[in-house]
């Protein structure tokens, strides 16, 4: 039953995707990191002509006279822009503080289990490691 859940196709429209995810994606294709076809499969868009309408709307190339545009963006587009962008970075930071606090958590949980293991055990299990001396000074004792 779930194998049929998984294979079967599901259908997507343009609003599935975020204004943000549209930008990013058009970005990567002007800049020239990646081809159409290449966005279409890194990011799973499944119509072959969605990048090509993104491109058309949102783009900064002048799809009838075939140069890019010069004409700057409204100051209404730069804020919606700017928002998305900063929501994006919003989720991301949010989510590395998340992983931050996990990577803290594990990293104490396992020094309380070394601790327990070497109370348990009475053997040593972290290496304490002493400064090396410089080999200059280890040759100049050697030459007296």
């Amino acid at each position: 039953m779930k194998e049929e859940a998984e294979n079967e196709h599901v259908r997507r429209s343009s609003k599935d995707y975020s204004f943000s995810f549209k930008l990013k994606v058009i970005e990567e294709i002007e800049r020239g990191l990646l081809g159409k076809k290449e966005a279409q499969r890194k990011y799973g868009i499944q119509g072959d002509a969605t990048i090509s309408n993104w491109l058309r709307k949102h783009g900064n190339f002048d799809w009838e006279n075939r140069t890019p545009q010069t004409m700057s963006k409204s100051p209404e587009q730069k804020l919606l822009e700017l928002e998305q962008k900063v929501k994006l970075l919003e989720k991301q930071k949010a989510e590395l503080e998340k992983k931050l606090d996990f990577t803290d958590k594990k990293a104490i949980f396992f020094d309380m289990m070394i601790d327990i293991a070497e109370e348990e055990f009475n053997i040593p299990i972290r290496k304490k490691y002493l400064p090396k001396q410089s080999s200059g000074s280890s040759q100049n004792k050697k030459n007296r």
